[in-house]
């Protein structure tokens, strides 16, 4: 087991090194020009030339971008041109928001698909069955942009039972994780029930049913571990996509993090933070998918001998 986690963490070093260059390149790219956005069209010449020298803008970028990699491996992400604080302090205020609506979006997603996918897998082609992957459906089709005003309306504006938008207690991250949470909850539930169903002939089940055991008791207790190793692999690829998804849900419900944060340095063209966001987005994305590896390696003996 410690082979493998020293593979997946020296693999981590290339990656991060690629998505620390193609942000720094994208960011690059966009159009515009930030030093004309801060100081508006009307600046003078000398104004719009002596800022973008401060700012290290009028460098080649090839300069640039070693500056850029020297800041980083100091942990200096840069200063925000419109706020003139610190990125990695706007940053980590927040960082924690965000990682509190992903998290509670992959809780609602385990609390909805588990039930539903061994409901369908013990039964498939029942009631049961076609209710749940009903729910399923129902719940891949309808996007984020769509279940975040329907919910709003509903149980905000109609009902009163929970807040309009905002953070603050458990009632106001309600909504915003039913909107992340759904979407992956019928994935799973679909690729658990798919899993169950396979699991379901194999030797050790039928000889768990031979003593007596239930088809939804015996997959509990014996075929749900041997189900699980496609869904540790699913859900790990997903909650890094929860992060990215929640960019939509936060501007839906004015959550102040890290989504927020970007889309405002977008169209500020305020380059550090842009770069800055996109990098701790991507970065989170891969150590998830490197902890999923792991997760995976241990519910998996073969992954761990291999």
């Amino acid at each position: 087991m410690i082979d493998l986690i020293w593979r997946r963490v020296l693999a981590l070093v290339p990656v991060a090194l690629g998505v620390v260059t193609l942000t720094f390149a994208l960011v690059h790219l966009v159009p515009g020009d930030p030093v004309i956005a801060m100081l508006g069209e009307n600046a003078t010449a000398a104004d719009v030339e002596g800022l973008r020298h401060q700012l290290g803008l009028d460098q080649p970028i090839l300069v640039q971008y070693v500056a850029y990699l020297d800041g980083l491996v100091h942990g200096d992400l840069g200063q925000s041109i419109t706020t003139h604080q610190p990125v990695s302090r706007a940053i980590a205020q927040r960082f924690p928001a965000t990682m509190e609506l992903a998290g509670a979006g992959l809780v609602v997603a385990i609390l909805f698909a588990f039930p539903l996918g061994l409901l369908a897998g013990a039964r498939p082609g029942g009631a049961l069955d076609f209710s749940a992957m009903s729910f399923a459906l129902f719940g891949i089709s309808v996007p984020h942009l769509y279940l975040g005003p329907l919910l709003m309306i509903v149980f905000s504006l109609e009902l009163g039972w929970l807040p309009l938008n905002g953070r603050g207690g458990l009632a106001h991250l309600i909504l915003p994780a039913l909107t992340m949470g759904m979407a992956l909850a019928a994935v799973t539930a679909r690729m658990l029930r798919q899993s169950l169903i396979q699991v379901r002939e194999a030797d050790f089940m039928r000889t768990a049913r031979g003593k007596g055991l239930s088809e939804l008791s015996a997959l509990i207790r014996h075929g749900l571990r041997n189900a699980l190793t496609p869904i540790i692999s699913l859900l790990g690829l997903q909650a890094g996509a929860l992060l990215t998804g929640s960019i939509i849900t936060e501007v839906i419900f004015s959550w102040p993090g890290m989504g927020r944060l970007m889309i405002s340095a977008i169209g500020a063209r305020d380059y550090p933070l842009v770069q800055g966001c996109v990098l701790v987005f991507a970065l989170t994305y891969v150590t998830v998918n490197v902890v999923t590896d792991l997760a995976y390696g241990l519910a998996d003996p073969r992954v761990r001998r291999q």
